[in-house]
């Protein structure tokens, strides 16, 4: 059969495009394939389940957009599929002079992104959470948490009830793009489509270079380990809670995050994952490893980022040194109360002069484009990146 679309991969970005396309071109055919046997299983069903309200990123800029429009895309979506979500706030701690410096210059940025954003001192910041310590913080109220997974379970009835196809366990191939097609081959199944979005995550470069698209990056997996406290300390905040990010680093930094289903995890630090997809603490893929070993780049990432590497790699090794990190804004937390959870794993696009990707990465052809890069909150702004990617799609 020939379909009009096809879209590569069961994440929440594939599976908001899909839904998109369906809405944009009614009665259009298109099948969805997922080599898992569920959808959303990687990246989106392992991320902490936070609405962004969007205050990190620079004023104007793509991200910055996409997360504040994202933000309330997911709420509304939310309410009319009844979802269960909670606006809880978040609380972004600066526990020493730098940190409040860097408070401000924060502060400022969000005010330029349009976002409520509060300043509050020390003793408010004790009032509203008497567990936590800091010099003073910023409060973002928009801030949100929601289980991705269910709204990609949502995502796929409302494809199915549209007349998109879904295909579990299928794993691609082969991709060859002719004059007028794309075709697709599984293990002894093939599909023909007008066009093809490939929103594979952390398979992203192996889809793009098996379609033979020339790519200068390859994705390097970081492993997020995260520790769940025990349910008797539930409700040891009420809000979420952020240590101010080091703007020269990628990653977040250790917070405390409320659950939808009422638990509080701690993390995620930040480690070099030796498999793609390998979730258990021991996970190795030497595919995946001799993969990024053998690329020139992420050794130049590695160098140039050689010391939080050894700090992330040590908390990850010393349990101890993981709740240092914690303790600095909630101090009253011990070794006891860092229960194991689960691990997530950020597909991190490395290029080849060691450049980490930090905004959008496409590859495009007549026929085809690539999501080679859709970076966090991806979860909080899929559905208007979909609604970009079906923009270009469809022109």
């Amino acid at each position: 059969m020939l379909y009009d679309y096809c879209v590569i991969g069961g994440g929440i970005v594939g599976l908001a495009t899909a839904m998109q396309l369906l809405e944009a071109r009614p009665g259009a055919s298109l099948v969805l394939i997922e080599k898992e046997d569920a959808l959303g299983l990687h990246q989106t069903g392992h991320n902490s389940g936070v609405i962004h309200a969007g205050i990190y990123y620079p004023p104007g800029s793509l991200k910055a957009e996409l997360c504040r429009k994202g933000a309330q895309a997911t709420k509304d979506f939310c309410a009319e599929h009844d979802i269960a979500f909670e606006v809880c706030g978040k609380l972004l701690v600066a526990t020493n002079p730098l940190e409040a410096k860097r408070m401000e210059a924060l502060l400022e940025r969000s005010q330029s992104n349009a976002i409520e954003v509060h300043r509050i001192s020390e003793g408010e910041l004790r009032e509203r959470e008497p567990n936590i310590a800091g010099l003073g913080a910023l409060f973002v109220p928009s801030t949100g948490i929601v289980s991705y997974a269910e709204v990609c379970r949502a995502m796929g009835r409302i494809i199915a009830a549209r007349g998109g196809e879904i295909r579990l366990g299928t794993r691609v191939s082969a991709i060859r793009e002719t004059a007028d097609t794309v075709s697709i081959s599984s293990d002894g199944e093939s599909w023909q489509a007008r066009k093809l979005v490939a929103c594979a995550g952390l398979q992203s470069d192996r889809l793009a270079r098996l379609a033979g698209l020339p790519i200068d990056h390859r994705i390097v997996p970081f492993r997020g380990e995260y520790y769940r406290l025990p349910d008797e300390k539930s409700g040891i905040v009420r809000h979420l809670i952020y240590p101010i990010p080091d703007p020269d680093l990628p990653f977040l930094g250790i917070h405390l995050t409320r659950m939808i289903d009422g638990s509080v995890t701690v993390g995620p630090n930040a480690v070099l994952g030796f498999a793609r997809e390998g979730y258990g603490h021991l996970s190795l893929s030497p595919g995946d490893v001799v993969d990024y070993a053998l690329f020139p780049g992420f050794w130049k990432t590695l160098l140039g980022n050689r010391k939080s590497a050894l700090v992330e790699m040590r908390n990850s090794l010393w349990k101890r040194g993981y709740l240092e990190e914690c303790r600095k804004y909630c101090p009253g937390l011990e070794l006891a109360d860092l229960l194991p959870h689960r691990a997530g794993i950020r597909a991190q696009a490395v290029r080849r002069d060691g450049t980490l990707v930090h905004d959008f990465l496409f590859a495009a052809t007549d026929r085809m484009l690539h999501v080679c890069n859709a970076p966090s909150p991806a979860a909080t702004s899929a559905i208007p990146i979909a609604d970009m990617i079906v923009e270009r799609v469809l022109l």
